[in-house]
């Protein structure tokens, strides 16, 4: 089949291209972001914004299946936000469907979700966006609803915080820390429960959405691991695996997160609110609906995929150094949090 990935330059667009390549299909990648992968010969690549629907229909001529990852992310301004994930998504559906493909997946993200009051979440629970992001991306979801009302095929997932090569952002302050022989501060205890997913078992499942049929994908389905623990232990799984001693820190989380509010508010800290104000509560989902009605089966633990990632950063590292920005691809600049580095 001809696949286009929207976002294909990113983190996730590389590992669902070099997947979709080795089952032999046919991919088009479409991104603002240079396509610089060894993988470039055997791809058709569109360097060009969602925003721009006459490139995408261009993009478009001949594709089977769409698969939609590109999004502005929370570090972007609020108007690149819903223009890119809002009005882009927009764009990308109608563009798609103009020109004859058979089904659109549309990777949203459990940010739609907010800050909840009960776990496990279930695709039914009230949807509460915190913040531009997660404002947009249900406004995105509800877009893709309104084309599955005009007979349209969208399946629509929603993954956990996901990981695996590649993948920089915000992990890589645990992963920097981590290989320069410091601890790592958790808010609050660490003890609470909190879910991440591997990459390649979103490829997965991103592959059962395509493949199976519209009648039973043609849904909205929460996507991640497994077997997952407590924030601390799974943290502490890399420390214990860089091999320095290290171990988890607990802070207490009230204080600290007036502090991050300050330092967000100044630009000085790479951390936003969905994740500070998050991250020391219970965050998982029910992956049920997944398991029963796509057989989605996830290999991968949070400890193996969160030491998979921090392999990967230890073969590619000199590859990043000295680079940062405000994607997935990149380390986001530490800012202040690199001074409080020394004291862990």
């Amino acid at each position: 089949m001809k696949f286009l990935i929207t976002g294909g330059s990113g983190f996730l667009g590389i590992n669902l291209t070099r997947y979709l390549l080795a089952k032999g299909q046919s991919v088009v990648c479409y991104d603002i972001a240079d396509f610089d992968y060894p993988e470039r010969s055997r791809i058709t690549f569109y360097k060009a914004d969602i925003r721009d629907r006459a490139t995408l229909d261009k993009a478009m001529v001949g594709v089977e299946i769409v698969v939609h990852t590109a999004a502005a992310l929370p570090l972007y301004s609020r108007e690149d936000i819903y223009t890119t994930d809002v009005i882009g998504t927009r764009n990308v559906l109608e563009s798609a469907f103009a020109a004859g493909a058979q089904r659109v997946i549309h990777i949203s993200s459990t940010a739609v979700y907010g800050i909840p009051d009960h776990h496990p979440l279930r695709e039914d629970d009230r949807l509460q966006g915190v913040g531009p992001y997660g404002e947009a991306k249900i406004e995105a979801e509800r877009i893709c609803e309104s084309f599955r009302a005009k007979g349209h095929c969208v399946p629509i997932l929603r993954p956990k915080s996901f990981i695996g090569p590649e993948r920089l952002g915000v992990f890589a302050l645990l992963y920097d820390w981590a290989s320069s022989g410091r601890g790592f501060p958790v808010l609050g205890s660490g003890k609470n429960l909190y879910q991440y997913l591997d990459v390649e078992d979103l490829c997965e499942a991103i592959w059962l959405c395509c493949t199976l049929p519209c009648d039973k994908t043609n849904d909205t389905f929460n996507i991640g691991a497994k077997e997952f623990g407590t924030v601390a232990e799974d943290f502490q799984a890399v420390l214990d695996y860089a091999g320095f001693g290290k171990k988890v820190v607990p802070l207490p989380a009230e204080p600290v997160i007036w502090a991050l509010r300050a330092l967000e508010f100044f630009r000085l800290s790479p951390l936003y609110k969905w994740v500070y104000e998050t991250v020391h509560k219970d965050s998982y989902v029910s992956i049920e609906k997944a398991e029963r009605v796509l057989g989605f089966k996830p290999k991968y633990s949070n400890k193996q995929a969160l030491i998979r990632n921090y392999e990967w950063y230890l073969a590619n590292k000199a590859s990043f150094q000295g680079k940062s920005g405000v994607s997935h691809r990149v380390p986001w600049k530490q800012g202040v949090l690199a001074l409080a580095k020394r004291f862990f």
